[in-house]
């Protein structure tokens, strides 16, 4: 176990990257927790003495076993087993989610001080509902690493790790909205089957996971306002680039609005799936 103590005079990139190393989920959220206080709390600072390094992988444990999106198993509700591979699916969503909360902390420099604040507390709110799905797996006699699990989101930071604007374009505001849109439904199905515990559990991510698709928004519209590009348009034009054909509908609209999504960027993205289907 990592001490439930940080050198006062570290940076927040060091406290990020100590957060992405820590293997065991017990460490990671016990780094987040405390890392994200201390960063509230003036505790680190913004001094680099370098460059961020390259992750292939941050921390994580053996288990699950990572394979292909097609080889996690199928969820169905109508059983105990059934349940606890959707829950588990989802609480492997949040661990990864830690993961790039810090990464986007850790990798880009030089930022307003704002940046790292959001960050750090979407990395907490993330550990946050990683311990609450974790608790409902136990109660159902698994936890975390019983089924397989892939790897997409951590793959599409590498891939964005270049670029602070396409970070937050393609991983806050595509992969993560995705579950502003599947959400709702998968509540509605818990519901059906008197799944209150879960559902409630669901609500809450999906209200913060709200709030956390609104600062990829609002980064993501910054740095095109500092590179003096049309956001719309450059959504569109990165989405082209990365997502041609491997998109998914349909959309909640009004999830994704609240969340910093305009109807022409909506528009958008129906209209790459509907080409696609072509």
């Amino acid at each position: 176990m990592f001490p439930a103590t940080c050198n006062p005079t570290e940076s927040v990139f060091d406290a990020a990257y100590r957060c992405l190393q820590a293997c065991a989920p017990e460490d990671k959220v016990q780094l987040t927790e405390l890392s994200a206080k201390q960063w509230r709390d003036g505790l680190l600072s913004l001094a680099s003495s370098g460059g961020p390094e390259s992750i292939d992988e941050p921390g994580r444990p053996v288990r699950p076993e990572l394979v292909l999106p097609g080889n996690v198993p199928k969820r169905r509700l109508g059983t105990q087993v059934g349940l606890a591979a959707l829950i588990h699916a989802v609480t492997h969503i949040e661990f990864n989610a830690i993961n790039l909360a810090w990464d986007a902390v850790y990798r880009f420099r030089g930022l307003p001080e704002p940046f790292y604040s959001d960050w750090a507390q979407v990395a907490r709110e993330e550990a946050y509902h990683f311990q609450l799905l974790r608790a409902r797996l136990n109660e159902l006699g698994h936890d975390y690493g019983d089924f397989p699990a892939h790897n997409g989101l951590w793959e599409m930071a590498r891939r964005t790790d270049f670029d602070p604007m396409v970070r937050m374009a393609l991983v806050p505001r595509v992969l993560e909205a995705r579950g502003l849109d599947v959400t709702p439904g998968i509540i509605k199905r818990l519901r059906a089957v008197r799944e209150e515990k879960t559902a409630g559990i669901l609500e809450i991510i999906l209200h913060d996971e709200i709030g956390h698709v609104k600062i990829g928004s609002h980064w993501f519209k910054y740095f095109c306002d500092q590179r003096h590009l049309d956001s719309e348009q450059t959504f569109r034009n990165l989405l082209s680039q990365y997502f041609s054909g491997q998109l998914s509908a349909p959309f909640y609209h009004e999830a994704r609005e609240e969340a910093g999504f305009t109807a022409t960027e909506l528009e958008a993205l129906e209209s790459m799936i509907s080409s696609a289907a072509k």
